[in-house]
């Protein structure tokens, strides 16, 4: 235990807290579907007026290749809570210098993306198939994602932005930074140009709620560093620790 039994109880809590916070008030603010429609083909219109409507023509490359439509499926299905949440569990046990500043990042990026889907509910792309779109989860996975069960849990209509990819920008930026092998930090600065092809291929996302998505992470990060860090840096800053024992050394070192 890096902190005692009581100091990982109490991120337990705040986890599940924030997660089941999110959750639920993501299902409230779902918004119309008519409305969420009309932002869908806004978002669509908008990228065919760029001549960067390319998703289609993405899908229909790789939906010949079972394997690879299963891989990105579970990839997707999986990436935003079980290896968002295995790393977190890593980051807590293995560099925990590092967690709460990370934990602090998660927790803005969730906030923030409830305002945008408030503020702005859109369609994702799958619901769309007069343009291609293909529902991968629902046609090769076997999992319904608009069933009732799920759409008691979440809401269909928050494709702005993607909090995958906010997520991936996340993980894959700490990984980048705090792994030491220098495969393990290439995988992670992979990782979010992985989950980009994952959710366009899956017909989930627009490539534009990608960058929104990443315009989340890289708030949050500014957030948990210029204003929560500046809070409690012993605690809130990126690896704090080793950043206050380094300068408790200074001192001595000079002295020395």
């Amino acid at each position: 235990m890096p902190k005692g039994w009581g100091d990982l109880g109490r991120q337990i809590l705040i986890l599940v807290g924030v997660d089941l916070a999110y959750t639920a008030v993501r299902g409230i603010a779902d918004g119309e579907k008519a409305v969420a429609m009309a932002h869908g083909q806004q978002v669509i219109e908008f990228q065919q007026q760029l001549h960067l409507l390319f998703e289609p023509d993405v899908q229909g490359f790789f939906l010949p290749t079972q394997w690879v439509i299963d891989l990105a499926n579970q990839l997707y299905l999986n990436a935003q809570f079980s290896v968002a949440l295995g790393f977190l569990v890593w980051l807590y046990f293995f560099r925990n210098d590092s967690y709460n500043f990370v934990r602090n990042m998660f927790v803005v990026s969730m906030g923030l993306a409830l305002v945008g889907y408030a503020l702005y509910p859109t369609a994702p792309p799958r619901m769309f198939s007069e343009y291609g779109f293909v529902d991968t989860i629902n046609e090769f996975s076997g999992v319904n994602h608009d069933s009732a069960l799920a759409k008691s849990f979440i809401n269909p209509y928050a494709a702005i932005p993607s909090m995958h990819c906010a997520f991936a920008v996340m993980i894959g930026a700490t990984g980048a930074l705090v792994c030491r092998n220098w495969w393990s930090r290439a995988f992670w600065a992979f990782w979010p140009v992985l989950i980009l092809w994952v959710v366009i291929v899956t017909g989930n996302h627009y490539w534009i709620d990608a960058v929104l998505g990443w315009m989340v992470a890289i708030t949050a990060a500014l957030v948990a560093q210029r204003l929560l860090a500046r809070a409690r840096p012993e605690v809130w800053a990126f690896q704090a620790q080793a950043q206050t024992q380094a300068k408790g050394r200074l001192p001595q070192e000079a002295e020395a």
